[in-house]
């Protein structure tokens, strides 16, 4: 039996792999995208993302990009993969998933599967993406079409799970979608797929795995900046408390939290209980936790250059690393540009370098970024910053948002080190 063919909207972290591990499973696939720059590079196979599975994948790929939904008439599945980031204050913005949506209504055709991976809150297809369909294209759901939620899963950079096998659960319209749905993905990914109950369910299952990190993460750095003033290395105490074998999951505090899933989806969750009248305090707490991090993590700066009889203003400071997490070019989020503009608010001269991200680096070589600077804070643990030898630095503190580094390393030397919560 032939295969379905299938679109992908949006290009991305999510999309982009997506595109290319179903057309890897033998379907017809057209990827869409109005990046025109990203369209023709996909379309020459190359990577446009430097992304290690792109980059291995992308060569040989039967995948076929357009700036344009003209290809959507031919597909019977189609696949939303854009991005659902935050404004300024917090609320949802679900602009781009309007928009793509309704670029789909247009050229639906009946009997087309249309399945929302960006991650969204709960009730957004019942409320936003079915009736936007429906008024847009004329045609009824579960009668001429059906929507399903399958919550994207990635991790950029992980050698050991990718969009080949991480479990993945969806939801649907109604019983033709789900099976629809789960049929697809079993043919795609090699890994469980779960049935959810509803289409919210579904939508609520990110949601609810990410806020679970945050929250994790907001516990451990607020025990970082208690610990700071109670003389306790937090990263000692977290790994004795690991070794108990049930009922702990360590995590760890850095610089700040990144990325486009875990400092974004609580607010979806937030935001929506608040309209039907609930306040997610525990949440709300997190984030708030979680957005100071890059505050606290220059006051240990100040701090360490107050030891050596200096203080920031008129330092010369470099950010090491402006993606979100390590050995990846995705700066999505990222907690280093927050502590750039405080390092700036406070009058320091600062300079930036990470070799993933050299076109918003103001250093472009590492020996560059360190010459002559009184201090480093290391914000993203790129291997190549690891190698780094603290006795061939000529600075006066290093401040480690990772906490990567060994504290003995440095107290041979000199330099004053400053961990998050060490």
């Amino acid at each position: 039996m032939a295969k379905d063919k299938v679109s992908i909207v949006g290009l991305g972290y999510v999309g982009l792999p997506l595109a290319l591990l179903t057309a890897k499973k033998g379907y017809e696939v057209s990827g869409i995208d109005l990046n025109t720059d990203k369209v023709d590079r996909i379309n020459k196979h190359q990577d446009p993302l430097n992304d290690e599975y792109v980059q291995k994948n992308i060569k040989d790929s039967s995948l076929i990009a357009f700036s344009h939904f003209g290809s959507l008439k031919e597909s019977k599945i189609v696949i939303v993969c854009v991005p659902t980031p935050v404004k300024h204050d917090y609320q949802p913005d679900l602009s781009p998933l309007k928009g793509a949506v309704e670029a789909i209504a247009k050229a639906l055709t009946p009997g087309t599967l249309v399945i929302i991976e960006s991650t969204i809150n709960p009730g957004v297809c019942e409320e936003v993406v079915i009736p936007l369909i429906e008024k847009t294209s004329g045609l009824k759901l579960n009668k001429d079409f059906h929507v399903s939620h399958c919550p994207e899963r990635i991790n950029p950079g992980d050698t050991k799970w990718s969009v080949e096998n991480i479990p993945r659960v969806a939801g649907s319209s109604n019983q033709v979608g789900l099976d629809r749905t789960v049929k697809f993905y079993e043919s795609i990914i090699d890994a469980p797929i779960r049935a959810m109950g509803t289409i919210k369910e579904a939508e609520a299952v990110k949601v609810v795995e990410n806020s679970f990190r945050d929250v994790n993460i907001a516990f451990v750095n607020e025990l970082a900046m208690s610990f700071t003033k109670l003389g306790i290395d937090v990263k000692n105490v977290i790994e004795g408390a690991s070794t108990k074998p049930f009922a702990f999951m360590p995590h760890f505090p850095s610089v700040g939290v990144g990325g486009h899933c875990i400092p974004v989806d609580p607010y979806y969750l937030i935001e929506y209980a608040r309209g039907y009248g609930f306040n997610h305090e525990f949440l709300a707490l997190a984030r708030s936790i979680n957005n100071r991090m890059p505050e606290f993590t220059v006051d240990q700066l100040v701090a360490g250059l107050s030891e050596t009889g200096t203080g920031l203003k008129g330092a010369r400071v470099v950010v090491l690393g402006l993606s979100y997490k390590a050995n990846v070019a995705d700066d999505r989020e990222s907690p280093s540009y927050n502590v750039i503009k405080i390092l700036e608010e406070r009058g320091a001269k600062v300079d930036s370098y990470d070799p993933h991200i050299l076109h918003k680096s103001t250093s472009k070589t590492l020996d560059e970024a360190l010459a002559g600077k009184d201090a480093v804070i290391l914000a993203t643990n790129h291997q190549e910053f690891l190698n780094i030898k603290p006795s061939d630095l000529k600075i006066k503190v290093f401040v480690d948002g990772k906490n990567v580094f060994s504290k003995k390393d440095f107290a041979k030397t000199g330099i004053v080190y400053r961990g998050i919560g060490r």
